[in-house]
C-alpha cells in the first residue's frame, strides 16, 4: 500500500497539470489544449512582479487540484492493488484445494495466469473506481473552478445545492473505463511476470 501510494504521489506530478489543461479544453473554457496551456502561461505576464511570483502563479495553475488528486489516487490505489493480490492469493488457494497445478492458459504453480490477473483487475479497478467516484468529481470541479476554492467549502457548497447523488455522477463511465484499463494492465503484467519467471525456471 505505501510503495503504491508513494508511487501514484510521484506520478500526480506530471498528470495534475495534463488533467488541468485537458479539462479546459473539454470544458470548453479554451479552444484547445495548446490555448488552455498558452492561458496559463500567460499569468506570468499578469503579476505585478512578472518574475518569481508570476512562475508560482502558473504553478498554483497548473498544479490547482494537486492535493484532491492525490487524495483520490492514494485511496483508489490502496484498494485496487490489495484487492487484485487478495483475488490471486484466494484463486492459488482454491486452485491447490482442488489439487490443481498452475492457473488457466500457463499460470506456473503459485502464479496465475494472465487472463485471470486480468479478471481480477478488472474487478479491483472496478470497486476502486466506484469507491472514489466521489473525490473524482471534487477533483474535475477544483480544477474547472474560475476561482480557487477550497476542498471542503466545495464539497459543502456541492452538498447543499445540489444534493447527495451528484458526488455519484460519472459512476457508469468511470468504472467502465477502469474496468477495462485494469483488465489490460494487470493481465498484459501478469502475462510478462509469468513470461520471465518461466525464462528463469529454465
Amino acid at each position: 500500500m505505501l510503495a503504491a501510494s508513494l508511487g501514484e504521489v510521484a506520478a500526480c506530478a506530471v498528470r495534475v497539470p495534463t488533467e488541468v489543461v485537458k479539462q479546459r479544453a473539454q470544458a470548453k473554457q479554451h479552444p484547445s489544449s495548446m490555448a488552455a496551456l498558452a492561458h496559463i502561461l500567460s499569468l506570468r505576464r499578469k503579476t505585478p512582479d512578472g518574475g518569481g511570483g508570476g512562475w508560482r502563479v502558473v504553478g498554483r495553475e497548473l498544479y490547482r487540484g494537486w492535493g484532491i488528486t492525490v487524495l483520490r489516487e492514494v485511496p483508489f490505489t490502496v484498494i485496487q492493488f490489495p484487492l487484485w493480490e487478495a483475488l490471486k492469493a484466494w484463486s492459488v488457494r482454491r486452485r491447490r484445494k482442488q489439487g490443481r497445478r498452475g492457473g488457466a492458459a500457463g499460470g506456473r504453480d503459485g502464479e496465475v495466469s494472465a487472463l485471470e490477473s486480468a479478471v481480477y483487475g478488472s474487478l479491483s479497478g472496478a470497486v476502486a473506481a466506484a469507491a472514489t467516484t466521489p473525490l473524482d468529481l471534487l477533483k474535475t470541479r477544483l480544477m474547472l473552478s474560475p476561482t480557487r476554492v477550497g476542498v471542503v467549502a466545495l464539497a459543502s457548497r456541492i452538498w447543499r445545492q445540489e444534493g447527495a447523488r451528484v458526488f455519484l455522477s460519472g459512476i457508469g463511465p468511470r468504472v467502465t473505463w477502469i474496468s477495462i484499463g485494469g483488465a489490460v494492465f494487470l493481465g498484459s503484467y501478469q502475462w510478462t511476470s509469468n513470461l520471465l519467471a518461466a525464462g528463469r525456471a529454465v
